[in-house]
């Protein structure tokens, strides 16, 4: 365990002027990246010490915790920041669909088929 606070490690964050930053989520063991939310400050710090992924709504302007409806929950395995410090890593375990939609993932259902680069 870090002997940094969780206030020091949120202030490392570099939040947007909204006072929000990316957060990626992926499935700890797989690496398969399953959505993207926003998070807030305090978004951040409850995900930090509770063990369960809770992320601020820019729609209905509230938090929500994954899985608290629909019982697809995220357990929290890791949580990293990249190295400008404005986007978020979280490695979870994902109980459930991770998608509003149902799906695995998010990034299951529009394939913007791009032209594959060679090495």
């Amino acid at each position: 365990m870090s002997a940094e606070t969780v206030e020091e490690r949120i202030a490392r964050v570099a939040f947007t002027d909204d006072g929000l930053v990316a957060a990626i989520v992926q499935q700890w063991d797989t690496r398969e990246v399953l959505m993207l939310g926003w998070m807030d400050a305090e978004a951040l710090r409850r995900t930090l010490t509770s063990g369960r992924v809770t992320f601020w709504s820019r729609s209905r302007q509230e938090y929500w915790r994954k899985g608290d409806t629909s019982g697809h929950i995220q357990l929290v395995r890791g949580a990293r920041l990249d190295c400008d410090g404005d986007a978020i890593l979280l490695s979870v375990e994902q109980v459930g669909a991770a998608c509003h939609t149902g799906d695995r993932t998010c990034f299951d259902a529009d394939d913007l088929d791009p032209v594959r680069g060679d090495a």
